[in-house]
């Protein structure tokens, strides 16, 4: 087993998992980095990054995470195909199941990060990135004297919507039941700014422009009439949760009742030498930028831990 003992396993290539296997490789670690189901993470699907420091022009999305893994390559990062199934974290080093091998680990970087919830329709999936969205604050900009609709009936329904309205003309909220999950206080302000427009008991069936590659509507149903209409709109924003990707961790460390890891210290779990970084325990900022800060700040835990270790 020897010969198969990491000193770190990085699990995630999305901009938390690859600061982390920059900061580590330059350390001389040599980190194990697992690609996972979504290779690059949220970024992967996202077209130009603007707020990313660094770029004044902005930057694709996947040019920046490949810019990023060619980095941590040239450093010395192993990238390997392939997710976690299962790890036994009770024991030292770790031993982390992925199906076809175990790998064992001195210490372990979970970035796993966090899926959008979609509703899952074909046009949807065809326009994300092209006017369809699931994060206001990186894309709302585009949006600029144009009219939106976010999809949902929580708080992050709320927030999206009046954090759109610093940019678009009008932003139409779709729910389909007639009552909000969104808190009292946040359900007023929505209802309360006069860009926002309610649509109750209603569900999208369709996003139109799949063919121009640009949405150009909703098609819209009444779930109490069964009647269609078209909404037109120029994008689509996605305000129902997030999914993190901790699920294989429940029982060995601490998740919050969403399922986020919880750390403390930034990026510290409950289990000595498992630290958590990005958007797989961060609920709040779910930015690339901050994604990249806790995966810098758990590389250099991971270093301090293994020199305590005497490793």
């Amino acid at each position: 087993m020897s010969e198969n003992i990491h000193d770190t396993v990085i699990l995630g290539t999305g901009c938390a998992g690859l600061t982390a296997a920059i900061y580590s490789a330059r350390a001389n670690l040599k980190p194990l980095v697992l690609e996972g189901h979504e290779p690059g993470g949220q970024l992967s699907i996202t077209t130009l990054v603007e707020n990313f420091p660094g770029w004044p022009e902005g930057i694709q999305g996947p040019e920046l995470i490949e810019n990023m893994r060619k980095q941590a390559s040239r450093f010395g990062a192993e990238f390997r195909m392939g997710h976690l199934a299962t790890a036994d974290l009770t024991k030292h080093p770790f031993a982390l199941n992925l199906g076809h091998e175990t790998v064992h680990a001195r210490t372990l970087i979970i970035a796993s990060g966090a899926s959008a919830r979609w509703l899952g329709l074909p046009s949807e999936q065809a326009l994300i990135g092209h006017g369809v969205s699931s994060c206001a604050t990186c894309d709302g900009f585009f949006f600029s004297g144009k009219e939106i609709a976010v999809i949902g009936g929580g708080d992050s329904a709320m927030e999206e919507a009046l954090f759109l309205t610093r940019f678009a003309t009008k932003v139409t909220l779709i729910h389909r039941r007639e009552h909000f999950r969104a808190s009292r206080i946040m359900l007023d302000r929505a209802i309360a700014h006069p860009k926002i427009e309610f649509l109750t008991n209603t569900v999208v069936e369709e996003v139109l422009g799949v063919e121009s590659k640009e949405v150009r509507g909703l098609r819209l149903m009444d779930t109490k009439t069964g009647v269609e209409s078209v909404l037109d709109v120029s994008g689509v924003f996605l305000g129902i949760g997030h999914i993190p990707n901790a699920s294989m961790f429940a029982g060995q460390l601490d998740l919050d009742e969403d399922g986020y890891i919880k750390t403390h210290n930034y990026v510290f779990t409950r289990v000595p030498g498992v630290f958590a970084c990005g958007d797989v325990q961060d609920r709040r900022y779910r930015q690339a930028v901050t994604a990249a800060g806790t995966g810098c700040m758990a590389a250099l835990e991971v270093e301090k831990y293994l020199e305590e270790h005497g490793h």
